[in-house]
């Protein structure tokens, strides 16, 4: 008898809780997450926070509930929750409009109801609370023109009712990822208390105006300064450490760390490097050091590298001297940093192997010692105050999130002893086992890969193979996604491999090295090789075989397409297809322009052979996809009709399909499209590997 999974139902898996973040409490004894579930119609999900102990004693409950749903908590040093929601308001006027953007809710730690902050017309996001004070930063946007809040309101009122959507751009860029920048910009707006007490009597008082509570506009005129800023609150409350980008010639840019004073003072640039954007900046908690991650900027001919630095602060958060890099010699990219509460060290992750440890880093003696050794990524730190342990979501392919307390010193238990907490909700079943597995690439090179099976593949029944090629391409196929989930294809039958080829984070600079700028080259015959190596197990069928892949990963996909017809079917999302095009049309160009030469572009774009495509393929694009604009999918759909070797017919017929959404981006997030989305893959993969007859979604008509 088969077991039955969430994974053998579309409509189980989209409705299965997701959770991610993860905040404690400065006093250690709370951990928050946030949960996500589908709505009663069951077209968008909502999120709620739920607490989850720490010492296991009790099950995770649920702290808020409305339609509109919970996001971005931080803990107030007494204890109080934070959190953004356009939930309505109770003590609003009936005269008062309803919130139609996110607002600062209180769910005050002594219990009772969670009452409204502050709002701000262009909403609020990515709360920061100080440690030891009373004291917080958030960001919210305004329109250019605005002086203040009221001025923003009253400028929004006029766009909305003249039904007035231009904007005027003055630099670069103008989009991302999804959504379109401007008109308004983001600035980070402080708070900040002399008593600790306040805080709680603003609770009291506050009302719905936009003026009710004594905030600063830190950043007046930021322009794009600020957009997807990284930043931190000293733990005083007294200046903030963030991420500032500044235009360069050609339309490119940099991004620096600079310090802005919550006493209104001008602010002041931390650390300028000219050779590398700054991001993720975590100050220590005495507030005289900030630890931060630098990419140096790539070149045609040399990729990219992330490394870790620590600048030194003087009491009142300005540079003290020179940054200093750490763990130098240590050839891996930091993801994720936090603080030891001594300041002697940082805890850190890594992609390592297709994993992502837990490693601390002593800045003194420049040395890294990895803290945890199983098959699992670790993010979202969160570092006892009394340094006993660190709690942590922990994923792999095998578990969605979950929370986990890992041991840091003490003599109850080994350093690096994970246990597993109590979660919000348990993890699914899965329909099969997965295993590693490793290849030789044509230069000698070691390429590895996860290996998803279903339970019963043996050689009297091997499985069909599915190739996914993931995206990035600095990345790594490491950690559980719900979108780009390999167990839906499992529950059909498919072995899916999910290899890390050139390109792939976690294995040292040189494997990135040997992939860059030569897209089709390395990457592509480790493909090929690892490929080989798993088809030639006796479990696996390798006269039924596919390859699929999103974003880079789509780009690989329509480069296997036009290099080899050893697959029965293709599926190409998202894809990169004529990279001269591509270029300058992503949303942010002057990225593409470091990485590749005109020439370069030219060799490795897999429109060039369009003529060579003899397998059937599937397009998959979305309209509102601003990283790989829907001109590559249009240009793509109309090549393979009438260039490839299964090019449309005299009637117009051919096996190649082009499955289009007009209002979906880079992922295809709406719970019905992604059930769709893998509708119509698994019926294209069935067709064509399995034999079937073709089938349509009920929900395309």
């Amino acid at each position: 008898m088969t077991l039955s999974t969430p994974f053998h139902d579309l409509d189980e898996y989209v409705a299965l809780p997701r959770l991610s973040g993860l905040v404690l409490s400065p006093d250690g004894s709370r951990l928050v997450t946030t949960v996500s579930t589908l709505n009663q119609d069951r077209t968008t999900a909502h999120t709620a926070l739920w607490e989850i102990f720490p010492t296991r004693s009790k099950p995770a409950r649920r702290l808020t509930r409305s339609a509109q749903g919970e996001t971005g908590a931080a803990f107030t040093p007494d204890g109080d929750l934070m959190f953004t929601s356009k939930r309505p308001d109770a003590d609003a006027k009936e005269s008062e409009k309803p919130l139609d953007t996110p607002a600062l809710w209180v769910l005050p730690a002594g219990g009772g109801e969670a009452r409204v902050v502050a709002t701000r017309p262009g909403g609020v996001a990515g709360i920061k609370t100080a440690r030891s004070s009373a004291a917080m930063v958030f960001a919210t946007r305004m329109l250019p023109s605005a002086v203040d809040a009221k001025e923003d309101e009253r400028l929004r009122t006029l766009r909305k009712d003249t039904k007035v959507s231009a904007i005027l751009h003055e630099g670069y860029p103008v989009r991302y990822w999804d959504h379109d920048l401007g008109p308004d910009e983001q600035h980070l707006v402080g708070w900040h208390f002399t008593h600790a007490d306040e805080p709680a009597r603003a609770v009291e008082v506050a009302s719905r105006s936009v003026e009710h509570l004594d905030v600063t506009d830190l950043t007046p005129k930021p322009g794009a300064a600020l957009e997807e800023a990284d930043y931190d609150l000293s733990p005083d409350g007294t200046f903030v450490v963030t991420t500032w980008r500044v235009p360069r010639a050609a339309a490119d840019e940099r991004t620096h760390l600079v310090r802005v004073g919550l006493d209104r003072e001008e602010n002041e640039v931390l650390v300028v490097d000219e050779d590398a954007d700054l991001f993720k900046p975590v100050i220590s908690p005495d507030g005289r050091k900030v630890a931060y991650l630098a990419e140096q900027l790539s070149t045609p001919h040399s990729a990219p590298r992330v490394t870790l630095h620590v600048l030194p602060l003087d009491e009142t958060g300005r540079a003290a001297g020179p940054a200093t890099q750490v763990a130098a010699d240590w050839d891996r990219w930091v993801s994720d940093l936090q603080w030891l509460p001594d300041g002697s060290g940082l805890v850190v992750t890594a992609d390592q192997d297709g994993r992502c440890p837990v490693f601390v880093v002593d800045p003194a003696t420049d040395t890294v010692q990895q803290l945890t050794d199983d098959d699992y990524t670790y993010s979202d730190l969160q570092v006892a105050p009394d340094a006993s342990v660190v709690y942590a979501l922990r994923t792999s392919y095998l578990a969605p999130p979950h929370p986990v307390r890992i041991a840091l010193s003490g003599s109850d238990v080994l350093p690096g002893t994970v246990t597993v907490l109590r979660a919000p909700t348990p993890p699914p079943t899965l329909p099969g086992y997965l295993e590693e597995v490793r290849a030789t690439a044509e230069d000698g090179t070691p390429v590895r890969g996860w290996l998803a099976l279903p339970d019963g593949a043996s050689a009297e029944a091997p499985a069909p193979l599915l190739l996914w090629i993931h995206g990035g391409p600095l990345g790594s196929w490491n950690a559980w996604s719900w979108r780009w989930n390999p167990w839906l294809m499992v529950a059909q039958g498919y072995a899916v491999l999910l290899p890390d080829p050139a390109l792939s984070t976690g294995y040292g600079q040189d494997f990135v090295q040997r992939g860059w700028g030569a897209w089709g080259q390395a990457p592509f015959t480790d493909l090929m090789a690892i490929t080989d190596v798993t088809e030639a197990r006796p479990d696996v069928d390798a006269s039924r075989t596919a390859a699929m892949g999103g974003s880079f990963g789509g780009y690989m996909a329509n480069w296997v397409a036009g290099h080899t017809n050893r697959f029965k079917a293709i599926v190409t999302h998202a894809s990169l297809w004529a990279l001269d095009q591509f270029g300058p049309t992503t949303d942010a160009a002057f990225y593409w322009r470091r990485e590749m030469t005109p020439e370069m572009a030219l060799e490795n774009s897999p429109h060039r052979f369009v003529g060579e495509i003899a397998t059937p393929m599937l397009v998959v694009h979305g309209d509102k996809d601003y990283r790989v604009p829907i001109g590559e999918g249009l240009r793509l759909w109309y090549e393979l009709l009438a260039h490839s070797k299964l090019a449309a017919d005299d009637e117009g017929r051919s096996p190649h399909r082009f499955l289009y959404f007009p209002d979906e981006n880079h992922w295809v997030l709406s719970p019905q499209h992604a059930k769709v989305w893998y509708q119509v893959v698994l019926a294209f993969l069935a067709e064509h590997v399995l034999g079937e007859e073709p089938k349509r979604a009920e929900a395309l008509g």
